[in-house]
């Protein structure tokens, strides 16, 4: 089974990173701290095709169709492929692998591995800005969006970026949605779903709570408004 962690960067998918590779799953050659598999800088070149048929359409969206009734390209499959190589040719029953830049190209990534299982990783996002990532400016891997001298409010757009790619096509039927913070305070119930949809015993890994609501006092929520639809999805408060 190959399983693919689909989260922002900053929001707690080192976890799920760690939680697989002591479950014996194959994550990758080369991790670093953070459980990514590197080097990814194939990963990133494909970041910048996919993202040419993405246009901003203003207020906060994106035009995904471009990207969606575009056929993959070659270029973006061999790049994919090349850094993927490792995984790809692993004989482990179970592989897969955790990059939160997979993210900025998960429907391409789907239309190449439909059969995978897919884990879909979120933080409240006002945790997850309080804390830099390489996707906090989306110019950075060609994607067009209202950027802002504040870089606190271009990672909530980048945050919300990486929301409406993930729903711009219907969920895979081999995936499950996790929530940091369920993953922090009910590991056991979220880890009991994760190995009835995996069909294996996972590892438990230590975990911190006050990891959580860490931006209460940081973080006006009014200054962020244009998140509040979005972060109803996953029932996150912004009180």
């Amino acid at each position: 089974m190959l399983i693919i962690v689909v989260g922002r960067g900053h929001s707690g998918t080192r976890s799920i990173a760690q939680t697989l590779y002591a479950s014996n799953v194959y994550m990758g050659s080369l991790l670093n701290n953070s459980c990514d598999f590197v080097p990814a800088n194939n990963l990133y070149r494909s970041c910048h095709i996919f993202s040419k048929y993405v246009n901003y359409s203003g207020n906060y969206k994106w035009d995904f169709s471009g990207a969606l009734k575009q056929e993959v390209p070659n270029s973006f499959r061999k790049l994919v492929q090349e850094y993927l190589k490792p995984i790809l040719e692993s004989k482990n029953e179970y592989r897969g692998w955790k990059l939160p830049e997979t993210t900025l190209i998960y429907p391409w990534i789907y239309d190449l591995f439909p059969d995978a299982f897919y884990i879909f990783w979120s933080r409240h996002p006002f945790d997850s800005i309080l804390g830099s990532h390489l996707t906090d400016d989306l110019n950075d891997f060609s994607v067009d969006y209202p950027t802002s001298k504040d870089m606190v409010q271009n990672r909530a757009i980048s945050w919300l970026y990486q929301h409406e790619i993930q729903q711009c096509i219907p969920k895979p039927k081999n995936s499950i949605e996790v929530r940091f913070e369920d993953f922090v305070l009910n590991q056991e119930k979220t880890i009991s779903k994760l190995e009835d949809s995996l069909q294996k015993k996972l590892a438990r890994i230590p975990m911190r709570p006050d990891s959580i609501d860490k931006w209460k006092g940081k973080i006006n929520p009014n200054e962020f408004s244009y998140l509040f639809d979005a972060m109803n999805y996953y029932d996150y408060f912004y009180e």
